[in-house]
């Protein structure tokens, strides 16, 4: 029987390359985006919010509130940008409030 080489790694790398091999990123992301959404923008906000769901490169936010989905279409960029800073990365291009 041989005897294997490997270099150790940290944990945070291993668990990195398991989850770009695997695909996972993506579902990674949508759930962080739960989290950030309801930090970010507060319990007032999250309390008229259905539902927050990630397609592709599309954040889908449905409220219960057309005055409050107003409202928000008009800060989709900045609601972009807040996101995109809290992941640390540019997984949101748009935002869709239905």
């Amino acid at each position: 029987m041989s005897k294997r080489n490997f270099e150790p790694k940290d944990l945070k790398t291993v668990l990195g390359d398991i989850i770009k091999k695997n695909a996972l990123e993506n579902g990674l992301d949508g759930a962080r985006i739960h989290e950030v959404w309801s930090k970010s923008l507060g319990p007032n906000i999250q309390a008229y919010t259905k539902e927050v769901a990630l397609e592709k490169d599309t954040l889908i936010v449905r409220l219960n509130s057309s005055v409050l989905r107003q409202e928000m279409s008009y800060g989709k960029e900045k609601i972009i940008k807040l996101i995109n800073d809290s992941l640390e990365k540019d997984v949101i291009k748009d935002i869709r409030f239905l």
